[in-house]
Order: C-alpha cells, then sequence, then structure tokens
C-alpha cells in the first residue's frame, strides 16, 4: 500500500509539473529610422547589430546598456518571460528610406514571427516613429499593419516609440499598446522598455485587455522647445507621471514631441493614453492632455539667434563655460556633421577659448599624416553639401591623435554607452593660448554629442573651455547641463535648420501652428 501510495503521489506530481504553464515566448525587434525626409536622398535600409547573436549573447549584451531592450530585458527576467530577438534593421536619417530594402527587411521580420517554432505568443516592436519610406509616409504603420496582418487580430503587439515620432492613427490601430519616451533628452529608455514588457505580460497573462486613444493638437512643436525637463513642457510630462501613478486603470501616458524634419500628413505633437479595457477614459485624458499642449501654443513661437548673435553672446557672457547648440547640423537629427557656421563665426569675432568638432574624413587624415606637434593647413567641413557652409581654412598644430573610441557610464541621451568616431585628431588653432586654447576636433564619422567623453577622452576638458560648440539641439543637454554655465540654441543653416520656414512642405496637414 505504502509503495502504490507513493506511485500515486509522484503521479500526481508529475502531472502538476506537465500543467505548470510555459513561460510566454515574446519576439523583441523592430524597424527603426528617424527620417528626415525634407533632404532628397533614398536610403537603404539594413539589419543592425553587426554579427548575428545568439539569444543569450543578445540578452547579455542588452543588460550592459540603459536602452529600451535594456529594459524589455530587465522586466522579463522579473515577469517570467522568454525573450528571442528577431530582426532589428534600420536606416540613415539624412533622407527617406527606399521601398525594397524596407520591404525585404519587413517580410523578413515577418516570416520570422510566423514560422517561429514554438509559436510565440506575442512582440514587442522597438521603432522609432519618424520612419519615412519612398511608398508609405508613415513607414512605422506600415510596419505595424503588416505585422497585424500577419499574425491576426488576437496577437499582442506592443510598441515602442521615440519621443520624435509622428503618430499616426493608423499606428494606434494596429498596435495593441504604443509607448513612447517621456523624456527628451532620451534618458528613460529603459524605463520605457519596462512599461512595455509590463504590459506585455499582462496581456499574455490575461490580466490585461489594453485599450488607448490617441490626440494630435493642430500644431508644430519646434524641436528647440522639445526640452522636457524645463517649462513650458515638464508640467505636462510630470503629469502624464502622475495619471500612471495614481489611476490603476492607466497603463501608459505619453506625450510625443513629433520630428518637424519629416514631411509628413501626421508631422506633430501626439498624446497617447493607453487603458486597461477603459475607451472612454483613454479618449478623456488624451483629449485632456492634447489640450493643456494646445493651450501653451503662445510660449512656443519660434525665437532662436542666428550665429552672429549666439556667438557675440557667448564671448560676453559673465561666466563660462557657455555651450552653443548648432541646430542647423543636429547630428541626431539626421544632419552631417560637416557644417562649419559656427567654427567661421568663432574665428571671425576672434573668439578665445573655443571647441569645435567636425566630421571631415579628408582633414583629419592630413592631420594623422602630418603627425603629432607638427602643423597643418587645412580647409574644413562644408564637404556633404552647401548647406551647411563652405569650407573653412584652418591653420594650426596637430595636438593629438585618438582612436575615437569612448564609454559613457552615465546614462545619457538614448541609453547609449559604447560610442566610435573613427580616427579622430585635435588641431590647436592659430591664435590658442595655454590658458585659452582654440580646438577642432576632427573626426571620421559623425557622432552625436551626448557624452562629454567625446571631448575629455582627446585630451579636452570642457569645464576649462569659455565656449562648447555641440552639433545638436536637445539631445547634448544631458551631457552638457552639468557644466555649462548657460546653454544657446543657434539657428544654424543645414539639413536640421530649426527654423521651418526655410522648408517647403507638401504632404503636412493645414493649418498647425507653428508653420507658416
Amino acid at each position: 500500500m505504502k509503495i502504490m501510495r507513493s506511485i500515486i503521489i509522484l503521479a500526481l506530481g508529475a502531472a502538476g509539473c506537465l500543467a505548470q504553464p510555459q513561460r510566454p515566448r515574446i519576439a523583441v525587434g523592430g524597424l527603426s529610422a528617424e527620417s528626415n525626409s525634407l533632404y532628397p536622398r533614398k536610403l537603404v535600409m539594413s539589419e543592425r547589430g553587426g554579427a548575428p547573436l545568439s539569444r543569450e549573447q543578445w540578452i547579455e549584451r542588452q543588460a550592459r546598456l540603459n536602452t529600451v531592450a535594456s529594459g524589455v530585458v530587465e522586466a522579463a527576467q522579473r515577469l517570467g518571460l522568454d525573450l528571442y530577438p528577431v530582426l532589428q534593421a534600420g536606416a540613415g536619417s539624412l533622407g527617406y528610406v527606399e521601398d525594397a530594402s524596407f520591404n525585404r527587411c519587413l517580410d523578413r521580420l515577418i516570416e520570422q514571427l510566423k514560422t517561429a517554432e514554438p509559436k510565440y505568443d506575442g512582440v514587442i516592436l522597438i521603432n522609432h516613429g519618424a520612419m519615412v519610406v519612398e511608398s508609405f509616409p508613415h513607414g512605422d504603420a506600415e510596419v505595424a499593419r503588416r505585422v497585424r496582418a500577419a499574425m491576426g487580430r488576437n496577437f499582442p503587439i506592443v510598441v515602442t516609440q521615440d519621443f520624435h515620432a509622428n503618430i499616426a492613427q493608423e499606428l494606434i490601430d494596429n498596435a495593441d499598446a504604443v509607448v513612447a519616451y517621456k523624456e527628451n533628452p532620451h534618458l528613460d529608455t529603459k524605463d520605457r522598455g519596462i512599461q512595455a514588457a509590463t504590459i506585455m505580460a499582462g496581456m499574455v497573462r490575461g490580466k490585461v485587455k489594453p485599450v488607448q486613444a490617441l490626440a494630435k493638437p493642430p500644431m508644430l512643436l519646434n524641436i528647440v522647445y522639445e526640452d522636457t525637463f524645463h517649462p513650458p513642457l515638464k508640467p505636462l510630462v510630470d503629469e502624464t507621471r502622475r495619471l500612471e501613478r495614481t489611476n490603476p486603470k492607466i497603463l501608459a501616458v505619453s506625450l510625443v514631441g513629433g520630428y518637424q524634419y519629416a514631411d509628413v500628413p501626421a508631422m506633430g505633437p501626439s498624446v497617447i493614453v493607453v487603458t486597461d479595457n477603459d475607451p472612454a477614459l483613454a479618449r478623456r485624458e488624451a483629449e485632456r492632455l492634447g489640450e493643456m499642449l494646445w493651450a501653451l501654443r503662445d510660449k512656443l513661437v519660434f525665437k532662436v539667434p542666428d550665429a552672429a548673435t549666439a556667438v557675440r553672446q557667448a564671448m560676453n557672457s559673465d561666466k563660462f563655460p557657455v555651450a552653443l547648440m548648432d541646430t542647423g547640423d543636429n547630428i541626431g537629427g539626421g544632419s552631417a556633421g560637416d557644417g562649419t557656421t559656427l567654427l567661421s563665426e568663432l574665428l571671425r569675432q576672434n573668439a578665445q577659448g573655443w571647441v569645435v568638432t567636425i566630421s571631415d574624413p579628408e582633414s583629419n587624415q592630413a592631420a594623422f599624416r602630418a603627425g603629432v606637434g607638427n602643423t597643418v593647413d587645412l580647409m574644413v567641413g562644408g564637404k556633404t553639401d552647401r548647406m551647411h557652409g563652405s569650407p573653412v581654412r584652418v591653420r594650426g598644430r596637430v595636438k593629438a591623435l585618438h582612436d575615437g573610441k569612448y564609454v559613457e557610464t552615465e546614462v545619457r541621451h538614448g541609453g547609449g554607452r559604447y560610442s566610435d568616431m573613427g580616427l579622430t585628431s585635435v588641431i590647436e588653432v592659430e591664435g590658442s593660448t595655454p590658458d585659452l586654447p582654440n580646438l577642432l576636433l576632427l573626426t571620421m564619422r559623425p557622432t552625436s554629442p551626448n557624452s562629454l567623453h567625446q571631448l575629455i577622452s582627446n585630451g579636452v576638458y570642457p569645464e576649462r573651455m569659455r565656449i562648447l560648440a555641440a552639433k545638436g539641439t536637445t539631445a547634448p543637454r544631458a551631457a552638457y547641463e552639468p557644466v555649462a554655465a548657460r546653454i544657446i540654441e543657434v539657428n544654424t543653416p543645414g539639413a536640421t535648420d530649426v527654423n521651418p520656414a526655410h522648408f517647403t512642405y507638401k504632404r503636412v496637414r493645414r493649418p498647425l501652428f507653428g508653420l507658416p
């Protein structure tokens, strides 16, 4: 009897083990681009990430970063989700994505989702939100539409978006939940990954049923006013957090700034509210926050100094360093990184104690050939096109040569950690003094100035300089605000000129406040 009883207990135990639900299998991938479609160039989309990684290697790599995927990985471990990386593809920013490569990448992503064995229980699409494709003005919406068509109405789809996304209604219609960054500079990328994975875990276990609403006030939120850490936007971002914290029916609230360089119908800011099966609440709160944003429009009227004015203001400052944001050559927004407007103005006004970084392989190679300590006479920058200024003559001494690699240990814009500008030279420009050097960094490739280690790794100490020129608008603030006594956004010409009057828009909806 004891033997028989033991057998029964073991059998029941085995049956209990078999009855345990499997851990949900969640795919993570996406197609991402921030397309400056006002620049007339086709771009090819390709797979990102270098050599293919195993699932374990991918998870280990994400755990070292502070990206959306890092947050998904962290939450999945806590929530009992098994993650499987699928295709992550992307394209550059200076132009729009051509059809063939987009379709090829999207077909491959869908094939990976459909043919997986065992089948996936859902997908988290880590996209940008401002992708413009040759035949699809809203590329992100087209990705969601095709994934939904392929996987069915009941397949859970959660999408993450950048703060600079242009949200189309079709994306909302084909995704179960859309979660966008709250912060610009983007310091909350990991948090948004955690939020997306949490919503997915609730869906696949039947605990939540997301519904969402979109509000789009008829305005252009100029990129120079998209700083979410200061007024006028900070109170609205604080309200999104308050709603998530105090109302258990609200799963996510996103205030999205939009991307003004994408000439598409849905260009402009958005509010997305995701609730647990309460569409009326989602609609009510989305519309309320949209009205709050619209009420700020008089504080968002475009007024930004040109280069001559900004350099003069910086030179006359009583506190240093002053950071000048070269908005027209905003690398993160799709520009070329070889704009010369600020460099030219600093030289013209005989400014002292400045540092400028320019992507110019030709001049950089000449500096490497000259070697440390030797003099150079270079025509620098302005080689991609004439939108960003003409080449500028620079004479000086090669102060240092570096491999261009650096590591950012703090959470900065986008959550990245490792950067590589390619071989980098530092030129001490004529007119420098030991206390107030004028320094030009020449790089092989444009790199968004999201980290002060871009300078420090090359022997440049930002706090000792008087003027720091950074090719960006808001993204560099997280790095530069701790050392800069003042930050001035400068209206410089280029592919990311912040004055919308300098571009011709053909596809945006009108009227839009802020767009002539």
